[in-house]
């Protein structure tokens, strides 16, 4: 056995701890993942939409909400929509499931 000074072997343990604490990595939390139509994180709270009064008589707003990009949710600005005679606008919305989140587009649905 080799004998060393005190300091020559903390210096060693130390060496020998920066090589063992090295390979572990820090890194964000994981993010969401969409498998099969599902996003595993839920979708933010909606933002609150400003706008003013309708571009033209009749016409109504509809709301944003938050698109999945495939790692985060984007916010889709609301808009203004005239209406379609015979239908009404089904808004937007994530739906919880047992295995995520799933988006269910908005549409015009017949009365």
């Amino acid at each position: 056995m080799i004998k060393m000074p005190a300091s020559a072997r903390s210096l060693l343990a130390a060496f020998a701890l920066s090589l063992a604490v090295s390979a572990c990595v820090v890194g964000p939390p994981p993010r969401g993942y969409y498998v099969a139509g599902v996003v595993t994180v839920a979708p933010p709270p909606p933002q609150v939409e400003y706008f003013g009064p309708p571009p033209y008589p009749g016409w109504f707003w509809i709301a944003g909400y938050w698109r999945w990009t495939g790692d985060r949710y984007v916010w889709v600005r609301g808009h203004w929509q005239a209406p379609r005679a015979g239908y009404r606008w089904v808004p937007h919305r994530w739906v919880r499931g047992p295995n995520g989140w799933r988006f269910e587009e908005g549409h015009w649905e017949r009365r």
